[in-house]
């Protein structure tokens, strides 16, 4: 199947298409765009032409096999939510064409990742209809996100081939690529106290939550209060964190300083000091490293977490799985770094600079 035949289908150029299955970083004008052209990709069961690739390269490279992966996102409902997502399952996609295989169908469901609403569903009938989805087509499985247990054990027994790209482990229940989430957040909250804040509030997810664990514990070794009212428990959107920071600049002693579990948490709380004109300036920390951090005002401190090697990482050990090159549960742990911008200051300064 050609690239003209994308293209048609998704009403843009054969150049566009190609940047975009070969480059993860690829600026579309807008991420529809780009979401048209994997779809097509998908509903077309493109695969590249390794006659073609090998003539321009001047290789006689052997074809390889042709696997069919599935993805499932795990953190949202729809490609926008969340750029952290969108940027890893980016990396996903042209892995998965740079390796000859199929783009088989990707999925955005939250539920997966929500242990209360997991609790209470038939998630049995639920892996079972997204396995009948792919029409025998799913020689893997990879999950972008947090899963809950039950759910990836049920996956498990319907993908022989699974790994998980995420920030908290699935403590050795399937191979898994990790940044792992309370490191990250070590080093973000540590960051503030080394800039003499001691009210330091956290945004975010905390239920069986990694980051959560790492703000809890550099608080504990600093001495330093943990107090309820400075803890906002969110599923870390940006419009909570737009609403969390509401709450905060109606207080008489607000934190000043947060450390919030993503970017576009961050980005929320942002856009509301900057809309309302507020004079509370807090320090605000995140992580990630989205797109969009670098061009907020203020730029957004953050942890910076390697988003293209986990997903690339990810479908490797995937389709050395399929190949049978491991048998083992193996887990492949990348580190965050520190990125400073302008949103977080010494409190002895009092503002953004």
């Amino acid at each position: 199947m050609s690239l003209k035949a994308i293209a048609d289908l998704a009403g843009v150029s054969a150049s566009t298409v190609s940047r975009v299955l070969n480059d993860p970083d690829y600026r579309c004008k807008d991420q529809a765009t780009r979401d048209r052209i994997w779809e097509a990709a998908m509903k077309l069961n493109y695969k590249p032409n390794i006659a073609a690739r090998n003539l321009r390269l001047g290789s006689n490279v052997s074809v390889p096999d042709s696997f069919y992966i599935n993805v499932l996102v795990t953190r949202m409902d729809d490609s926008g939510a969340d750029p952290f997502f969108t940027e890893i399952l980016h990396s996903v996609e042209t892995e998965i064409h740079k390796n000859m295989c199929i783009l088989s169908k990707v999925w955005y469901i939250s539920l997966f990742s929500d242990d209360k609403k997991c609790q209470t569903t038939d998630i049995s009938s639920m892996v079972d209809d997204l396995y009948e989805q792919s029409k025998g087509r799913c020689d893997g499985l990879i999950i972008i996100g947090k899963c809950n247990i039950k759910a990836l054990k049920e996956l498990h027994k319907r993908y022989n081939n699974i790994v998980s790209v995420n920030r908290n482990s699935t403590n050795h229940e399937i191979d898994e690529v990790i940044c792992d989430g309370q490191k990250i957040a070590t080093i973000a909250t540590e960051y503030l106290t080394t800039l003499g804040h001691t009210r330091i509030g956290y945004i975010g997810a905390c239920h069986k939550e990694a980051r959560y664990k790492g703000f809890i514990n550099v608080l504990q070794k600093h001495e330093l209060d943990i107090d309820p009212e400075y803890i906002t428990e969110t599923n870390q959107t940006e419009v909570e964190g737009y609403d969390a920071m509401e709450k905060f600049v109606g207080m008489d002693e607000p934190p000043t300083a947060f450390y919030c579990a993503n970017d576009i948490t961050a980005v929320g709380m942002i856009k509301y000091i900057n809309r309302h004109k507020s004079s509370y300036h807090p320090s605000i920390i995140a992580s990630d490293d989205i797109e969009l951090a670098g061009y907020i005002t203020p730029m957004l401190t953050t942890v910076s977490l390697p988003k293209y090697e986990m997903g690339r990482f990810a479908t490797q050990l995937l389709i050395d799985r399929i190949k049978g090159g491991h048998k083992s549960v193996t887990k492949m742990e990348l580190e965050g770094k520190l990125v400073i911008r302008n949103s977080c200051y010494n409190v002895k300064d009092g503002d953004w600079t």
